[in-house]
């Protein structure tokens, strides 16, 4: 089942069960404390907190998100992606426990003829939060799952909250059994390499407060409503019910590994290096191109720092690869092309796509020729003074103040007879990393509380009409102090 189909069969099912159907957002959105949207119910927050009232009682959309964090991780395991799509449907004061999970299963378990995805119920397992009896119920009485199939876990793993005060509640998780080839028996609490999750139900009614990890913050009470906010991840689902090893396999990400072998001349499965380098171009090129349509440009910090680190690992890679001309123009198009049925947009601008991307690319192709010179003086250094090993602070230097990697200061350390001091490499970078955690820490906070402007906002927009008067009447509907 092509992605697109999946997509749309998880839409048309909730549909038919009396949501609304709306589009995905923006990636970007006026949150001080998100730098992308990261989860599908990100556009939905300020129906959660009370901050305006929803203009349906149930909702379901396929939201594009995009995760960070992990840049480094991705391709190095088939677990990391930096985009994802997340299909997901939502309550507000509306159906809760039993009606999120029936829903759930139905879509999962329905016959492809009746428009659902046709997995097998056997292979599937439910985890509940420790306490939840209601939902545990729900799954054995219900919908029939057996006990050896139902697992209670902890707060870390089963309670859901967005990581500062607000709306929280448990959540209940389905994973699905891949078989003895991929791990250990014993379900999700054993291994979740054999056992992927692929949808999480979250329950919430409660109201957290302030703390730091998912386990640690107090539960301040309940919400004056019980909401549902689910999530499937598309992705996962596609390559399970496609029949292959994993996401980069699937039919939206294999086509740009392949443009990459036939641009380089590499073979991908030869090489777990070169795999790691095939699935950062095929990971890469989609995020890049999806953060480029929603409009960021390449900078040196915030947002336009993130697509700017993408776009040259991509360059990176391919040059590992055997690259020896730019190829980025090439992953854009197949992108646009695997893309463009969901996001149309990708099409109708792809003009403005292709031209910051490859305008990024011959930069930073730029770059590694003043890189490769300031390496070539580094190495004249180290071998004056009789070392064979070129420091951690160097390399460093090399990949922070002049963007040049630091696979291919390996690479060609290697070929001038040189190792490097990986670990002092790692140790700075490591500490960057925790210095930018911490200030992304410091400015976090929890979401303003709004619901003194509630009815303002349940009445519309303001209507701006300087563009074609320069006077106009008003009604001021409130004055509001204090705040």
């Amino acid at each position: 089942m092509q992605t697109h189909e999946i997509r749309r069969r998880f839409l048309d099912h909730f549909v038919k069960a009396g949501h609304t159907e709306v589009p995905s957002a923006s990636l970007i959105l006026a949150d001080p404390n998100l730098l992308f949207v990261n989860a599908g119910m990100v556009p939905f927050v300020p129906y959660f907190l009370g901050q305006q009232t929803p203009p349906y009682t149930r909702a379901t959309s396929v939201q594009k998100c995009v995760r960070t964090l992990d840049i480094e991780e991705v391709g190095k395991t088939t677990r990391h992606n930096t985009f994802f799509q997340m299909a997901g449907n939502f309550s507000f004061g509306d159906y809760f426990k039993e009606e999120a999970i029936t829903f759930a299963w139905s879509l999962l378990t329905g016959s492809v003829e009746d428009g659902g995805y046709g997995i097998d119920p056997e292979k599937l397992w439910a985890t509940v939060y420790l306490d939840d009896d209601e939902a545990y119920s729900i799954w054995r009485d219900k919908v029939g799952v057996p006990d050896e199939r139902i697992q209670r876990r902890g707060m870390k793993d089963n309670y859901w909250s967005m990581g500062i005060p607000g709306p929280c509640g448990p959540c209940s998780e389905i994973f699905y059994d891949r078989g003895p080839a991929y791990g250990v028996e014993g379900g999700p609490e054993a291994d979740e390499d054999r056992y992927i999750e692929i949808w999480n139900l979250v329950f919430m009614q409660n109201e957290r407060g302030e703390g730091g990890a998912k386990d640690d913050y107090p539960i301040l009470g309940p919400l004056p409503k019980k909401n549902i906010d689910t999530g499937m991840g598309v992705e996962r689902v596609a390559f399970l019910l496609q029949g292959v090893e994993n996401v980069y396999e699937t039919d939206l990400l294999r086509p740009v590994i392949e443009k990459a072998t036939e641009l380089t001349g590499a073979v991908y499965g030869a090489t777990h290096d070169d795999d790691v380098r095939f699935r950062v171009i095929a990971d890469h090129a989609r995020t890049a191109a999806m953060l480029i349509v929603d409009g960021v440009n390449p900078g040196n910090d915030g947002r336009g720092y993130v697509l700017r680190r993408l776009l040259r690992r991509i360059v990176r890679s391919a040059r590992l690869l055997g690259a020896d001309k730019p190829t980025m123009r090439e992953f854009m198009a197949v992108v646009r092309d695997t893309m463009a049925p969901s996001y149309p947009e990708l099409a109708t601008d792809f003009s403005r796509v292709e031209t910051v991307a490859v305008g990024e690319e011959t930069a930073f192709l730029k770059t590694l020729g003043t890189g490769s010179k300031l390496f070539e003086g580094a190495v004249e250094t180290v071998k004056s003074q009789g070392r064979n090993v070129l420091g951690g602070t160097e390399a460093f230097t090399l990949h922070d103040t002049y963007g040049f990697p630091i696979d291919l200061t390996l690479e060609m350390a290697s070929e001038a007879g040189l190792t490097v001091d990986e670990e002092g490499f790692r140790s700075l970078m490591a500490e960057q990393r925790q210095r930018a955690k911490d200030d992304a820490r410091a400015r976090k906070h929890a979401h303003a509380d709004l619901t003194v402007y509630k009815e303002l906002l349940d009445r519309g927009p303001t209507e701006f009409t300087g563009f074609s008067e320069l006077v106009s009447e008003a009604h001021v509907l409130a004055v509001i102090t204090g705040r």
